[in-house]
């Protein structure tokens, strides 16, 4: 695996990662909120969703996600490339505690370091 195709594969899921935060800030917004308490039926929640500006940045950091990780499917097994996905959940943890104050259990941070090393595992053994 080339330097180009981990850096492809880390800006994709860090993205992914970045477009849930994005997203849930968007999702969790006051107004927004009180919006969709309001709102009558199925369209109206979403036209309320995507007209929110962190609701879009985030599908739009999704798409782009997409298109690093389309790179990366051309060019490596998916059995290779989908463990690094789960790198996603790290990143989406501590992006949690740093940006929306989320809390991080003991047991939280265990699965995550487990997490770690079946991705080290599985990205070191190539057929």
């Amino acid at each position: 695996m080339t330097i180009n195709i981990i850096l492809f594969i880390i800006s994709s899921v860090s993205l992914s990662a970045f477009a849930q935060i994005v997203l849930k800030m968007g999702m969790s917004n006051a107004k927004v909120q009180n919006d969709l308490m309001i709102a009558g039926n199925l369209f109206e929640k979403l036209f309320i969703a995507l007209t929110n500006v962190y609701v879009v940045a985030g599908i739009s950091m999704y798409l782009l996600s997409m298109v690093l990780w389309l790179v990366v499917l051309s060019k490596i097994d998916v059995s290779v490339a989908y463990p690094f996905v789960g790198l996603g959940f790290i990143i989406t943890m501590v992006l949690g505690f740093l940006l929306l104050n989320e809390q991080i259990s003991a047991m939280r941070v265990m699965g995550t370091i487990l997490v770690v090393c079946g991705v080290l595992m599985v990205s070191s053994t190539q057929s």
